[in-house]
């Protein structure tokens, strides 16, 4: 049986915490049983179903350590769904630190609790000042 989340951040947690300890069927129990699931990286195809869990096995089967450092940005929640913006820090060992990538994780609540349902990295942020066509900085973008 898999694991009620009481909580879309309970679900979170156990989402990352997954995938530092590359544990395939724990991260397999973090998302909603549905063949709605999706997940979108840069510059990759967006994947749905079965396929985001076959997008996730370099990290659960690899030989690499990753630790991934996630700070919130903002949480949205409306009845059954959440949606939290974060930004990711994934360090591996012997390598120099990288910078973070924003993530969209939405779950959805259901019978067995709250499930992943979508998750979404965006590139890094270009530098503070680079965006003038658009009148405002990437933080001032997610203000």
């Amino acid at each position: 049986m898999t694991r009620a989340f009481a909580t879309a951040q309970d679900a979170e947690d156990a989402f990352y915490d997954a995938i530092e300890e590359r544990d395939a069927e724990r991260l397999r129990g973090v998302w909603e049983e549905s063949d709605a699931i999706a997940c979108l990286l840069p510059m990759q195809p967006l994947l749905h179903g079965a396929e985001v869990h076959r997008a996730f096995r370099p990290l659960t089967d690899g030989e690499i350590r990753i630790d991934i450092q996630v700070r919130h940005i903002r949480w949205l929640e409306a009845g059954d769904l959440a949606i939290h913006f974060v930004e990711e820090r994934v360090n591996t060992p012997g390598n120099p630190p990288q910078p973070g990538v924003y993530a969209l994780n939405i779950y959805r609540k259901g019978d067995h609790g709250w499930r992943l349902l979508i998750h979404q990295n965006a590139p890094t942020p270009p530098p503070p000042g680079s965006m003038p066509h658009l009148g405002m900085t990437p933080t001032q973008v997610m203000s």
